[in-house]
């Protein structure tokens, strides 16, 4: 008998088959110890129980998909991308069948027939919307965007920065828009500043309780939470090592540039990257500043203070938690005092006298310290389980006295061998290498903007990729600022390496710098681009990152014989088919 039953089971399958699905169905061998009468009650029961689970399987497959749910982002560094991925997760369990896209990939027209939609848009710059929301930005803020029905249900998160004056510009100028041209707001603006953590999560909350979107939900299924996400990120991140130092200047620079190499044993795959992406690194204060403001505020730093991850000591919460520089709006409302100076530092306000201040009340005016985005500069193909950086030390006098950067002067000289510090992937998904290993590649990146063509230029020498690669480098002088030098050597003469355009703006008697070596090699670089090359821009957002755009613009007018709207018109067509990428800052 359980010789028998074994060969019944293992013939059932799930589903059963074309024949199973008509009538009564012979599951029972006729060699089986069983009469007729038997054999037909077993056939019959087996029968039944296939025609339940194949209703059941097909009302599964049938169910109605979620409510449709658009969500848009403008990004620069990954953060909005990395917070529409995560919003995705939490609308899916609302039971909404929810899409993450750029904001540029839409034109505002399309909006039209969504009826739900949510933005996490970043500013940028002077008040800017980022490289993949400008199109859309101003689109939506020309005459002739168009009108909506109240019946698109949006709300607006903006990430942004308030020491700024133009403190989460584009958010804002997207969310009254929007309401202006008839789509109705479901959830006032949230404008997160550096720490969102709290307020974004605050906005994904309230926003699934609004009317419009607990009616839409409705009886729709909800999905189970999809997989947690990586085990180290921003808020959680792995505690590498720092395995090696060097300056990259000469002796007589004006500029200290470290190459720095950290160890990422032990992170598995949710340290994997790739090149292009950025490495998230928390720094520390420097011990010294910190004492110079416990003096400034007549502090000992043995007072208690309460944080919101719990109580501790001042100085160590100026140590490791607070950002101890950046004056914001709400220091100097909770302090009750004015900047004595433009660009003051938090030392320069205790300096100039606070009244009454407690130690809890200088903690709650300042802001959480937040870790550092820096390109990564190594290829993983060739520094299995270590990460790469170039780091400019950061250093300068305001109002008389000497300042210098947290986290650059931190893994410049503070950090030591073989000391820890906490890191993260920020990945990007638009800063990346061309798959096809053929296409040509231009890199503009002067200074430390060199960082990433490092990690570019491994990768394509591990891949061994046969596209043409041309590099454009700059910095102050030959002699002393020359990045890489030795490497880029190897890579010209070994022919990885097809064009190096170097600019040095402190050796001739004019100041020369990148922008201006693309326009005198216009027509090469406008062949380039008809062969299909992909431009990558890493640097400076201020000033030399729009230089740089509009030298490749009028490269495109004079040598592609174009006016000047139809050669803006070509790179955009260049941006939008991410042959034009930018990780400036």
């Amino acid at each position: 008998m359980t010789q028998h039953s074994t060969t019944i089971l293992d013939k059932i399958s799930v589903g059963g088959t074309d024949e199973q699905s008509q009538g009564l169905t012979e599951f029972i061998p006729a060699d089986a110890p069983f009469d007729d009468e038997q054999r037909n009650w077993l056939n019959g029961l087996f029968t039944g129980l296939f025609t339940i689970a194949n209703e059941a399987a097909k009302g599964t497959q049938e169910e109605a998909p979620g409510t449709a749910l658009q969500i848009l982002f403008g990004s620069q560094s990954g953060t909005a991308e990395s917070l529409s991925k995560d919003l995705r997760k939490f609308a899916k369990t609302k039971g909404f069948d929810a899409s993450v896209a750029e904001l540029d990939s839409i034109a505002p027209a399309d909006l039209a027939t969504s009826n739900h939609v949510l933005i996490i848009a970043a500013t940028f710059g002077e008040g800017e919307p980022t490289d993949n929301a400008k199109n859309f930005h101003d689109a939506l803020m020309s005459d002739d965007a168009p009108r909506f029905s109240e019946t698109v249900n949006f709300s607006v998160c903006g990430l942004g920065d308030s020491s700024y004056p133009q403190f989460n510009n584009v958010a804002r100028e997207i969310d009254a828009r929007l309401s202006e041209l008839g789509a109705n707001r479901v959830h006032e603006l949230v404008a997160c500043d550096v720490a969102y953590d709290d307020d974004y999560a605050g906005w994904k909350e309230a926003v699934f309780q609004t009317e419009a979107f607990v009616l839409a939900a409705g009886a729709a299924q909800a999905a189970d939470p999809e997989e947690s996400g990586p085990a180290f990120d921003k808020n959680h991140p792995f505690i590498a090592t720092l395995l090696d130092r060097r300056c990259l200047n000469e002796p007589g620079s004006a500029k200290t540039v470290n190459h720095i190499e950290l160890s990422l044993a032990g992170g598995g795959e949710d340290l994997d990257y790739s090149v292009g992406d950025a490495l998230g690194l928390w720094p520390v204060n420097d011990a010294a500043d910190v004492e110079a403001l416990l003096d400034a505020g007549g502090f000992t730093g043995r007072e208690s203070v309460s944080l919101k991850s719990g109580p501790t000591k001042l100085r160590a919460a100026l140590l490791t938690r607070l950002d101890i520089v950046t004056v914001t709006p709400n220091t100097l409302q909770n302090w009750q005092v004015e900047r004595p100076f433009d660009d003051a530092h938090i030392v320069d306000l205790l300096q100039a006298g606070v009244d009454g201040l407690s130690a809890q009340m200088l903690v709650e005016g300042l802001r959480p310290l937040q870790p550092r985005l820096y390109s990564i500069s190594s290829s993983p193909k060739k520094h299995n389980g270590e990460v790469h950086l170039t780091v400019g030390e950061v250093h300068y006098r305001l109002n008389g006295t000497d300042r210098k950067g947290v986290a650059s002067t931190y893994l410049g000289s503070r950090l030591q061998p073989g000391g820890n510090v906490g890191v993260y992937i920020q990945r990007s998904s638009h800063f990346h290498l061309p798959e096809d290993d053929t296409l040509p590649v231009i890199m503009i990146g002067p200074g430390t903007g060199i960082a990433p063509f490092r990690a570019f230029l491994e990768e394509r020498e591990m891949r061994q990729a046969n596209g043409q690669n041309w590099l454009f480098f700059g910095d102050q002088h030959e002699a002393t600022d020359f990045l890489y030098r030795d490497e880029i050597g190897t890579w010209q003469e070994n022919g990885l390496l097809t064009k190096a355009s170097l600019a040095w703006s402190r050796d001739g008697a004019e100041k020369v710098y990148v922008q201006h070596l693309i326009e005198s090699e216009g027509a090469a670089f406008f062949e380039w681009l008809e062969a299909g090359a992909v431009i990558y821009v890493c640097g400076d957002a201020s000033r030399m990152a729009n230089d740089v755009d509009q030298a490749i613009r009028r490269v495109i007018a004079t040598h592609g014989n174009r006016t000047e709207s139809e050669a803006g018109a070509y790179l955009d067509a260049l941006s939008k088919a991410h042959r034009y990428q930018r990780d400036v800052y």
